[in-house]
């Protein structure tokens, strides 16, 4: 993996989870008056389960930590896909919503089941929300920071 590479998927994870976790503790804060802390710890849960609510600010530093790892994860993935398909950079709109729904299925219908979470999403606002952060905070920007990477390295 090239240092251009390295760059995109720590600072395009960086990006999209900044972007991401805000979205969700406004979302949680606003609608059921959920503290911050707890939507970091709700994510270590995925690893320790239910002890990560009562793990204090070091469970949620872990859920910090981990949404950092996933979505580079993710970062790393739209590389790999733009590699395979490099013409997705000349739309990178279109790739970014794409990207962004299939995001949001690998995340929802694989990575939460398979984890120790017992999240059981029974809020059609917060699907809706979820659909479009995938979409607009998480697979467009990294559209448009792999494509600024492709340009780069064509110069």
């Amino acid at each position: 993996m090239g240092s251009n590479t390295a760059r995109m998927v720590v600072l395009g994870g960086l990006t999209v989870a900044v972007l991401d976790i805000i979205n969700a503790m406004l979302f949680w804060y606003i609608y059921k008056d959920v503290p911050p802390l707890r939507i970091l710890q709700s994510i270590a849960a995925g690893l320790l389960g239910k002890d990560a609510y009562a793990g204090g600010a070091g469970s949620a530093a872990l859920g910090a930590l981990l949404h950092w790892l996933i979505a580079c994860g993710m970062a790393l993935g739209y590389v790999l896909v733009s590699r395979l398909l490099p013409t997705i950079a000349q739309r990178p709109l279109l790739a970014g919503l794409l990207f962004g729904l299939g995001a949001y299925a690998v995340m929802t219908y694989l990575v939460v089941p398979l984890s120790r979470a017992s999240a059981v999403n029974k809020y059609l606002w917060w699907t809706v929300d979820s659909v479009a952060a995938h979409i607009l905070l998480v697979g467009v920007p990294l559209a448009y920071m792999a494509r600024k990477m492709v340009v780069s390295r064509q110069q």
